[in-house]
């Protein structure tokens, strides 16, 4: 027998600082098998909780509710890059944009959101981690244009004008007209 209500559990989300209280009503929650992605997006802004206790939750989430998993993880990565930034130079946005894109792989989305990261001045996170990243998603993605323009922006930040060159010359082509 479930021990809250959808409201108290959006309640306890929103506002709770208790570890415990929001252990139990999360808890609650996956027993009672609810997959509101907008209600769990409570939780993940909820300020009293510390990354490890975000990725408890997130990582039970995604196990529980496969069908949500990349929403779960575009979300937490959207977390730890706006929120986290200072402590991990972004290594846990960059490992919830992974595991949005292996959740779902032909979406952009995580590639591109994962370069908005990228601090150019601190190198933070490391370009070659996130050209790397982006060429792995030219493996999958549908829309190939949007990751080939991002990779020539990313060499152009770093002054390899070659590279920068050949991956916009791969974007152009997409748009012309095979023979």
């Amino acid at each position: 027998m479930p021990r809250f209500t959808p409201d108290e559990i959006r309640a306890a989300f929103a506002n709770s600082t208790d570890f415990n209280e929001l252990f139990d009503a999360f808890e609650d929650a996956v027993a009672q098998r609810i997959e509101d992605v907008e209600l769990y997006r409570l939780l993940f802004w909820n300020h009293s909780l510390g990354p490890d206790e975000l990725c408890l939750f997130g990582e039970k989430l995604a196990r529980e509710f496969p069908g949500i998993a990349y929403e779960i993880y575009m979300w937490l990565a959207s977390v730890f890059e706006v929120t986290y930034s200072s402590y991990d130079n972004f290594e846990l946005a960059i490992k919830y944009y992974r595991k949005a894109a292996h959740a779902k792989p032909t979406a952009p989305d995580p590639y591109l959101d994962a370069c908005d990261c990228y601090e150019p001045d601190l190198n933070i996170p490391p370009v070659d981690v996130l050209l790397e990243f982006l060429k792995e998603g030219l493996e999958h993605v549908t829309n190939k244009k949007a990751i080939l323009m991002r990779l020539s922006h990313l060499y152009h930040m770093i002054g390899d004008e070659e590279q920068s060159n050949y991956y916009r010359d791969l974007a152009d082509d997409i748009d012309r007209p095979q023979n």
